[in-house]
């Protein structure tokens, strides 16, 4: 007679089964890893030398109105105009704060950014504060490079970027409270939302801005396009700082006075207290 169903082999099969269940949960579980891992790098966006990681996977822009190809030909066929508050060849110097002051900080973002999002809802109000106090000066670097990115495509960057410079030709504050307002998070769309391409919504987001609520002035230059040329040359200057081989990979990015601001990662610090420690750290006295 078989002594298969007696206790001791009952025993000693449960435990086959639990071990070969947990090495096929294991299985499943690298495997799922592995999937997840390939997906994070599929869309790891590397356009025109800078990239990014993006949040998630992406199959084309659901909301393309104009493609980064028809707005730089619409780009093209008008005049370049400077905004007033810039300074520099062709307005590409944009700096807010006190120019006395010793401290310079870099910030490099790109306007469809979700991690920049993401920055400036968690820490711009202590870079806004520190602006006021003195502590630095700061001189922006607007990219458009997630408009070249082929997965995600479309023309938001710069259309939000050109609308930046007819903000800035307002007041620097007006400038600082826009882009505030566009990175808030019931504004900024979803990386593979182009909806920063529709100078409608651009608009209604406008009027969230004191200086910029009813301006006439302000809503002609941005359906009219007429800071797009501009908005070209940022980005291209932009270019020249993040990229591959350069010091910055992609956005956010922090210098000061020069020098890569970033966390053990190698990252733009993400809560108020990093940002701060890491400041405190390299500002000059």
């Amino acid at each position: 007679m078989s002594n298969r169903n007696n206790p001791q082999n009952k025993a000693a099969a449960r435990e086959r089964l639990r071990a070969e269940r947990e090495r096929q949960a294991k299985k499943d579980k690298t495997r799922r890893q592995i999937l997840v891992a390939g997906a994070i790098v599929a869309v790891l966006a590397i356009a025109g030398g800078a990239g990014i990681a993006l949040t998630k996977a992406t199959d084309g822009s659901k909301n393309n109105k104009v493609s980064s190809e028809d707005w730089d030909a619409a780009a093209a066929k008008g005049d370049f105009r400077q905004p007033a508050n810039s300074t520099g060849d062709k307005g590409t110097t944009v700096v807010v704060g006190k120019q006395d002051a010793k401290n310079t900080l870099e910030v490099f973002e790109d306007m469809r950014c979700p991690v920049c999002s993401g920055f400036e809802q968690r820490v711009g109000e202590t870079v806004l504060k520190d602006i006021k106090d003195g502590k630095y000066k700061v001189q922006y670097r607007m990219g458009t490079f997630l408009d070249r990115n082929p997965m995600i495509k479309g023309s938001g960057s710069k259309n939000a970027l050109s609308a930046l410079g007819a903000a800035l030709n307002v007041s620097p504050q007006a400038f600082l409270d826009y882009k505030k307002a566009l990175f808030a998070q019931k504004n900024h769309p979803d990386e593979r939302d182009d909806a920063f391409s529709d100078d409608e919504k651009l608009l209604s987001i406008a009027g969230e801005v004191k200086e910029l609520k009813g301006n006439a002035a302000f809503e002609k230059d941005v359906k009219d396009g007429t800071y797009d040329k501009w908005a070209q040359e940022m980005s291209k200057t932009f270019d020249t700082f993040v990229g591959q081989g350069k010091d910055l990979q992609g956005t956010p990015g922090l210098k000061l006075n020069g020098k890569v601001l970033a966390n053990q990662q190698g990252q733009a610090p993400q809560a108020p207290q990093e940002f701060t420690a890491l400041l405190e750290q390299s500002l000059k006295k």
